[in-house]
C-alpha cells in the first residue's frame, strides 16, 4: 500500500481521501486540524472518518483508538519542534533558551486547543515534564546546555525552572485563545495506546532511551521530587522582581 506523502503545513486540513490512500500520518494530521477547529472534546473516530470520507473501522488499521490518536497529535507537534532545538553551538545559552521558549510558544499560539494535550498526555518516562515532554526534546535540551558548559545539576535545574515557567505562562495564554480550562467530559480512551500502556520507570534496556543518552544518564536527577523547593525559589524570584519594580 502506497503511503500518502503529506507536505502540507502542520495543522492544515487535508482533502478527503479514499480508504486506499489512508495512512497514520494523514489520520493524525486530520485529527490535529479537527482539534484546532473544535477542540479535543469533539474529536471522535466517527467524526474523523467522516472528514476523511471512509468508514470508522478503516481508521483502526492505523491507530489503536482515540488515546493513541491524541498521542500521535502531540508527537507530531514535538517532531515539528525538534529541528529548532538542535541549534548551532556558537549560539549563547541565553539565546538558545529564548529560541526554545519562542518555538514552544509558537505551538501554543498556533494550536491553542491542542496545547493542553502537550501538558497532559502520558509521558514516555516518569521524569519528563511538560511541555518538553518527549525523550528526544528533553535530550536535545539537556545536551545543548551541557555542551555550553552547564554542569549536570545546572542543566537539570534549568530544565525544571524553564518547563515550570513555560507551562504556567503558555497554558494561561492558550486558555485566552480558546483552549478548554476543564477536563474533557467524554471518555478519552477508545482503544489501547502503546504509549499509555507504559508503567513505572524506564529501564536501561528501554528502547525509548536508546537515542537519548543524556536523559538516561541524568534520569536519577530528573526524577527527583523538588517541587517544594522549586515553588519557593520561583516565588522569591517573583517577589524580588516586583520589589525591584516598586523601588525604581
Amino acid at each position: 500500500m502506497a503511503e500518502h506523502e503529506d507536505q502540507r503545513p502542520v495543522g492544515s486540513r487535508p482533502p478527503k481521501q479514499t480508504a486506499s490512500r489512508l495512512s497514520r500520518e494523514l489520520i493524525i494530521q486530520t485529527a490535529l486540524a479537527q482539534i484546532d477547529a473544535s477542540g479535543a472534546q469533539n474529536l471522535s473516530m466517527r467524526s474523523l472518518a467522516q472528514e476523511l470520507g471512509v468508514e470508522a473501522m478503516s481508521l483502526y488499521r492505523y491507530v489503536h483508538g482515540k488515546e493513541d490518536l491524541l498521542e500521535g497529535v502531540v508527537a507530531l507537534l514535538m517532531a515539528d519542534l525538534m529541528p529548532n532545538l538542535e541549534a548551532d553551538l556558537e549560539q549563547h545559552w541565553q539565546a538558545y533558551l529564548q529560541t526554545a521558549a519562542h518555538e514552544i510558544r509558537r505551538i501554543a499560539v498556533e494550536h491553542p486547543r491542542v496545547f493542553p494535550l502537550v501538558a497532559t498526555r502520558h509521558p514516555a518516562a516518569p521524569w519528563l515534564r511538560p511541555p518538553l515532554r518527549s525523550v528526544e526534546v528533553v535530550n536535545a535540551f539537556l545536551t545543548a546546555l551541557i555542551d555550553r558548559g552547564f554542569t549536570d545539576r545546572q542543566a537539570v535545574d534549568t530544565y525544571r525552572s524553564f518547563t515550570s515557567f513555560l507551562l504556567g505562562q503558555l497554558l494561561l495564554e492558550a486558555a485566552t485563545r480558546g483552549a478548554p480550562t476543564g477536563p474533557v467530559d467524554a471518555p478519552i480512551d477508545e482503544g489501547a495506546s502503546p504509549a499509555s500502556d507504559r508503567k513505572g520507570a524506564a529501564s536501561s534496556d528501554d528502547p525509548v532511551l536508546d537515542d537519548a543518552p543524556e536523559v538516561f544518564r541524568l534520569r536519577d536527577m530528573l526524577s527527583e521530587d523538588r517541587s517544594d523547593e522549586e515553588f519557593e525559589v520561583s516565588l522569591e524570584a517573583l517577589l524580588d522582581r516586583l520589589q525591584g519594580e516598586l523601588t525604581r
